[in-house]
């Protein structure tokens, strides 16, 4: 049995003790005044991109109610509890700037924030940047809630990760590190082909093992599998593996079952909260649902994981998986046979980590017979993997030359 220390204060640990609110933003052409009701910690501020953006942390603080306007460089300005001691505001930007200087009034109770507009040449140095931050004077200055007493609290013991995959490749950490997640397993056989009686779970391991044998072929990148036996994984530790072994793109490989049979083709998927039509919204669903077979429904994330938190870390990530999707239609153009809109969009949970690149490569349809023929077909199964190969060799040189 664990056991946690809370820190609680007639039910005052769900907010700080000494928490002043964000009580308005004022934007003007070139700045950005945040006014507060009572004292605070610090703020600080940092800059990203694709779209272009300034967050802004308010410590000791929580966020107003009130509307915000924009104006000039500002397309939007939003402002969120970021969590129970911090506020959030983000500025979304018309184009390239960040936070050349910022100053407290002498009360501390407002804060102007200057901001410069920065060319495509700075953009990288401003990226790589650590946070400013932005101290209130001594003298007016919030000090973080003291604690009161502690409750000590039973809990269960957490569920033990599943063990890492082992690594394979070169004996090099700077090399890119690929994770391969064959769809379904173990209990859950997936789809069942009514021709021959395939189980997706089998096919998808067949492919996810030719990729990885073809990406060791090649020598330039590092293999892991989320899998390499009849084993089942929920979801979460499918992209959770990739996220604890710090990889640098994630594969999810499936093979669907279509309601038609005479549907075939190999489609690539990545994350949207809002799919691109109603097939895309009906693989999410199905899938997004292979948690429960293992008595845990993980399909009940809240929707709010698409907020400021997910804008923050997942757009770029969006972006890139969607680059990588784009590579693999033309790499494969001439190996494998794709569907006409072979690039689509749903909110996949398995695609879900905010900072992997992330595709699932739905590899044909076992509801058809001659798409489950190809994929039984060794010979095909290493023309998707040469495919997945290719686009993965020139993904990963675009990167290194964008550095």
């Amino acid at each position: 049995m664990l056991w946690l220390t809370s820190i609680c204060a007639s039910m005052a640990c769900a907010l700080p003790a000494q928490a002043g609110e964000v009580s308005d933003v004022e934007v003007r052409a070139n700045q950005v005044v945040l006014h507060f009701n009572d004292v605070i910690e610090s703020a600080s501020s940092f800059v990203l991109s694709g779209p272009d953006r300034i967050a802004i942390d308010v410590k000791g603080a929580t966020a107003g109610s009130r509307a915000l306007n924009q104006t000039g460089l500002f397309r939007t300005v939003r402002m969120a509890q970021y969590d129970n001691d911090t506020a959030r505001i983000v500025l979304d930007l018309d184009r390239p700037a960040t936070i050349s200087s910022g100053t407290f009034s002498e009360d501390g109770r407002s804060l102007t924030l200057s901001v410069a507009e920065v060319g495509s040449s700075q953009l990288r140095g401003v990226l790589s940047a650590s946070r400013q931050s932005f101290v209130p004077p001594a003298r007016f200055r919030a000090e973080p809630p003291p604690r009161r007493y502690s409750v000590r609290i039973p809990l269960p013991k957490p569920a033990k990760a599943p063990p890492l995959p082992r690594i394979e490749g070169p004996n090099d950490k700077s090399r890119p590190l690929v994770v391969i997640d064959a769809g379904h397993g173990g209990h859950d056989p997936g789809a069942i082909s009514p021709h021959d009686g395939t189980h997706e779970s089998k096919v998808t391991l067949q492919i996810a093992k030719a990729i990885r044998d073809e990406l060791l072929k090649s020598g330039r990148v590092r293999v892991a599998l989320t899998r390499d036996s009849d084993s089942f994984l929920v979801l979460q530790e499918r992209y959770g593996i990739a996220r604890r072994l710090g990889a640098d793109l994630f594969i999810s490989v499936h093979a669907d079952a279509a309601a038609s049979q005479t549907a075939r083709g190999a489609t690539i998927y990545t994350l949207s909260e809002v799919a691109s039509d109603r097939e895309a919204a009906r693989l999410a669903a199905r899938e997004n649902k292979a948690d429960i077979l293992n008595g845990v429904n993980l399909a009940d994330a809240p929707s709010d994981v698409s907020s400021i938190l997910i804008d923050l870390t997942q757009r770029e990530t969006m972006n890139l998986s969607a680059d990588f999707a784009r590579l693999l239609r033309r790499e494969g153009d001439d190996k494998m046979n794709f569907r006409t809109d072979s690039h689509r969009f749903a909110s996949l949970m398995v695609l879900k980590a905010p900072d992997v690149p992330s595709v699932l490569l739905e590899t044909g349809y076992v509801s058809n017979a001659d798409d489950v023929a190809l994929l039984n077909s060794s010979g095909y199964r290493r023309r998707i993997a040469e495919s997945v190969s290719q686009a993965i060799t020139v993904f990963f040189a675009r990167k290194l030359a964008s550095r």
